[in-house]
């Protein structure tokens, strides 16, 4: 029998446990009808556990960067070795390239972050993130030109990479999420009686430092002084006391009324303060894809996001959208009291544009790739 190999022994949350799940959730269903084994090399089974998939667990990958370059570089290969007979694709989820045998190898690009302009500021609340910034660049070089394929979600990645790393464009699958399908949770802001109940603004995302929180934190200060108290609202989806970055933006805007420390939502929770909130805002410095983007679009309401690659790219199709600087709380305000007030004239649609192949709308498209 043939055999897929997905390595993924980095992914335990977010966004990127989401893709492990989704691919192994596919080849589950798929590949025994296609005559292929799927062997997973994970953090733990538990994380993603489908039927007909043979797991290899290595949890002790994540305990530092020497053993996860380790299990990268010596680990894998000696288990691509063990495994009888023929690897027909070994697929890296987590943007490094192992040194494996295998008839082809690709990796999916998760990251952005070898893109982000980091801060000084942001090594006292989070190293890891501007260290990640700077290293992950070396990281993704090694091996690299092995890969038959690289993935990366937005064109914009396929652009950089490309340049960053000497490779043609057309060894880049551009494979989107899948776009959240419409909704019909509650009336438009403009059908409902909004009397008594301000105008809010949400921004919904974990608190990490290159999130750029203080931005709209600052914008918000800025617009209350302007307009006054119970005018609007600002929800932040963190409490406050998740970790020192946390901690200061609580310190610092803590006392700006119209701003809300809502915490972590649930799915469901989080669905309901879509429904509820009349603009999403969205100033994180760098994005894969920026996930709330594209889960608050089909209520058809206004948004406004950092005027940056990623953002313009997730929101294609968006009828109402507007963009900002992400260093400036001045021009963020006012575009706030501009929303606020029912003036259209900042947003514009964002028309869909065509992509370049090779590109793959689903998982079936892009191992059919993978594996020709």
């Amino acid at each position: 029998m043939k055999r897929i190999v997905i390595s993924a022994v980095n992914l335990r949350k977010g966004g990127t446990l989401t893709i492990l799940r989704q691919c192994l959730a596919f080849l589950s269903e798929w590949a025994p009808g296609a005559g292929y084994e799927v062997v997973a090399l994970v953090h733990r089974q538990e994380l993603a556990d489908y039927p007909n998939i043979r797991y290899i667990e290595l949890p002790w990958a994540i305990d530092s960067w020497t053993k996860r370059l380790w299990c990268e570089y010596r680990t894998m290969g000696k288990i691509s070795r063990e495994l009888p007979g023929e690897t027909s694709l070994w697929l890296s989820l987590h943007d490094t390239t192992p040194r494996v045998k295998a008839e082809r190898q690709a990796v999916y690009c998760q990251t952005s972050f070898p893109f982000m302009k980091w801060r000084v500021r942001d090594f006292h609340f989070d190293p890891k993130i501007p260290l990640f910034s700077m290293l992950t660049r070396f990281a993704y070089r090694i091996g690299i030109h092995r890969n038959r394929y690289l993935v990366v979600q937005q064109r914009w990645l396929r652009e950089g990479f490309s340049q960053m790393f000497g490779i043609p464009s057309e060894r880049f699958i551009v494979a989107p999420p899948p776009r959240s399908p419409a909704v019909a949770l509650g009336e438009s802001p403009e059908g409902e009686d909004r009397q008594g109940r301000p105008f809010t603004f949400l921004f919904a995302s974990t608190p990490d430092v290159h999130k750029n929180f203080e931005l709209l934190a600052e914008a918000s200060r800025l617009l209350e002084r302007r307009l006054g108290k119970g005018v609007f609202e600002t929800v932040f989806t963190v409490s406050g006391q998740e970790n020192k970055y946390a901690t200061w933006l609580k310190e610092k805007w803590g006392g700006v009324a119209s701003l809300r420390f809502a915490g972590f939502q649930s799915p469901s929770d989080l669905q309901s303060l879509y429904a509820s909130s009349d603009c999403l805002v969205f100033p994180s410095r760098i994005e894969t894809w920026g996930l709330p983007i594209s889960e608050f679009m089909p209520y058809d309401r206004p948004m406004l996001l950092s005027d940056l690659p990623y953002a313009h790219e997730t929101s294609t199709g968006a009828r109402r959208v507007a963009y900002f600087d992400p260093d400036n709380a001045e021009q963020l305000a006012t575009l706030m009291e501009k929303t606020l007030r029912g003036d259209d004239a900042p947003f514009a649609p964002n028309e869909p544009r065509p992509t370049a192949p090779p590109t793959a709308k689903d998982w079936q498209e892009l191992f059919t790739l993978l594996l020709s």
